[in-house]
């Protein structure tokens, strides 16, 4: 690799620009974001990226190194970039459970539980002793399945589940309906391994939690990454200097140069309502709050707030923003089918976020060279996974060696993608193929 990472200066390929606001952050009073340049040039750490990885890492410098100068670049305001998209559930089990790495598949699997144990304490922690308000709710999930194929997958986790020692309740369809609201569903199961969040709030509350060592950046795109320590850093508006640089981007840090054979950016898409009145939230189910995970990846998650909306999120697409109405009336339908008895299907908000894949799963992490380090790749568990992984990053970074970060550094690498137009063929027909097989869970 150069010594320049990249030398882009269009910041619409180095960040998302999205179609719509978030609607979690859209449901919070007004933020104003921190947009004043640093005064200072020179940093010890730069961290690019202020979603839950990034955040994290630099909580995490800031605490092991309290004399450090720490900065966190981002290319939007916080709780309106990705971090703020996600359905707010904080699973902790594998969700690869094919990931492989060093020991059986059982030994993997209960490296990564115990590390994502670890993650949700402390995540529990920082909005306890912070008083983050983010409807923290430990109250498990849903999984469901609409067709024959779904069903076998879901009969295929819980014999993991038993494997792990995980319980969980098997239910019929009568008794899904009794529990959600719907009779959509032939058969599913509930566990107890979930917490729901509002992730806008989380994340904002996160980042407004930092220690006092650390100045955050927010709506400025970084444009490049160059040099091998000190690095150079240029953003929009400015050059900086920092003795180590944390890529926390996800996706986007291809467009600094990094992961560009091993990360794919994929855009999914989520709806909300307004407040539901009560006679047609009890339509939902009599719990207050609830969420479904679909059998197949490409179907329906849906969740029940606390706050009374209902949220229905919902497909793929490769790289690029679908138009908001096309999304608007996909998502829908969608709603529709599972609930034709409510009132109105009409959402007060629509919006798409990006995540970054890799092609088998497993997470892009390390030292990338001396000084340059990297979490990339959070496959769609971005709220939980990249806590802790970015915690773990930021312990790297500061020399700190755990029998966690010996796991973390133990699993899998992402394996190679092939160069741009067959990953771009190859994707989409993924994808395609996985609509087809999805069938009603979609």
């Amino acid at each position: 690799m150069s010594n320049q990472v990249t030398s882009s200066r269009d910041a619409r390929n180095t960040s998302p620009a999205y179609q719509a606001g978030a609607g979690w952050n859209a449901l919070l009073p007004a933020r104003m974001p921190h947009t004043q340049p640093p005064i200072a040039r020179s940093f010890d750490v730069i961290v690019i990226g202020a979603g839950f990885t990034g955040l994290a890492a630099a909580r995490r410098v800031a605490e092991l190194r309290p004399e450090a100068s720490v900065l966190v670049i981002d290319a939007t305001t916080v709780g309106n970039g990705s971090a703020g998209r996600n359905s707010g559930f904080l699973i902790n089990l594998p969700h690869n459970t094919g990931m492989g790495g060093h020991g059986s598949p059982m030994e993997v699997a209960r490296k990564q539980i115990r590390l994502y144990d670890i993650g949700l304490k402390w995540l529990h922690e920082l909005v306890t002793t912070h008083g983050i308000d983010c409807d923290w709710n430990p109250v498990g999930k849903y999984h469901a399945a609409a067709t024959p194929d779904g069903e076998q997958r879901l009969r295929d986790t819980l014999a993991q589940y038993r494997e792990w020692g995980v319980p969980y309740r098997e239910l019929s369809r009568d008794a899904l309906q009794s529990e959600i609201g719907t009779d959509y569903y032939g058969y599913g199961y509930h566990s107890d391994n979930n917490v729901f969040v509002q992730p806008a709030a989380l994340v904002r509350g996160l980042a407004d939690s930092l220690p006092a060592n650390v100045r955050l950046w927010e709506n400025e795109p970084v444009m490049s990454l160059d040099g091998t320590g000190p690095f150079t850093v240029t953003t929009a508006r400015t050059q900086l200097r920092a003795a180590q640089v944390i890529v926390a981007n996800n996706g986007f840090a291809r467009k600094l140069g990094l992961a560009r054979d091993r990360v794919f950016t994929i855009y999914t898409y989520a709806a909300m309502t307004q407040v539901l009145p009560a006679d047609e939230l009890a339509k939902l189910g009599p719990a207050r709050e609830w969420g479904v995970i679909p059998a197949n990846r490409l179907g329906t998650t849906l969740r029940k707030t606390h706050g009374g909306r209902f949220v229905v999120r919902s497909a793929y697409s490769y790289e690029k923003e679908r138009p908001m109405a096309e999304v608007s009336a996909m998502l829908t339908d969608a709603y529709r089918r599972r609930y034709p008895q409510m009132d109105s299907h009409k959402f007060a908000f629509v919006w798409g976020g990006v995540t970054a894949l890799t092609r088998n799963g497993a997470l892009y992490f390390g030292e990338i060279r001396k000084g340059l380090f990297a979490s990339l790749g959070c496959n769609g568990a971005g709220v939980l996974k990249g806590s802790m992984f970015g915690k773990l990053l930021g312990e790297m970074a500061c020399g700190q060696q755990s029998p966690e970060l010996a796991d973390a550094l133990g699993f899998e690498r992402p394996t190679w993608l092939p160069p741009e137009p067959i990953r771009r063929v190859a994707i989409l027909c993924a994808i395609h193929y996985q609509k087809h097989r999805a069938g009603r869970e979609r």
